[in-house]
């Protein structure tokens, strides 16, 4: 099951918080689809995951200035 997060309006560091409270409710082995700003949150937010032991699975360019963040809790 893949869970879907929208970021676009957040900043930092609320874009953040919201990935970790998004991924404390899932369970351990499930994706997060992340969809976020280029910029502090696609530096930010995968790093911060993998310091909190996350697994960030991919990042892709998605137009517009988005970006699609796949994250394994």
């Amino acid at each position: 099951m893949i869970n879907f997060l929208d970021i676009t309006k957040e900043t930092c560091p609320m874009t953040f918080v919201k990935v970790k409270l998004q991924l404390a409710t899932m369970e351990e082995g499930q994706e997060l689809e992340v969809i976020l700003n280029e910029g502090e949150p696609l530096k930010n937010v995968p790093a911060s995951c993998e310091e909190q032991g996350y697994k960030v699975l991919s990042i892709e360019a998605c137009g517009d200035n988005k970006h699609r963040v796949l994250i394994q809790k």
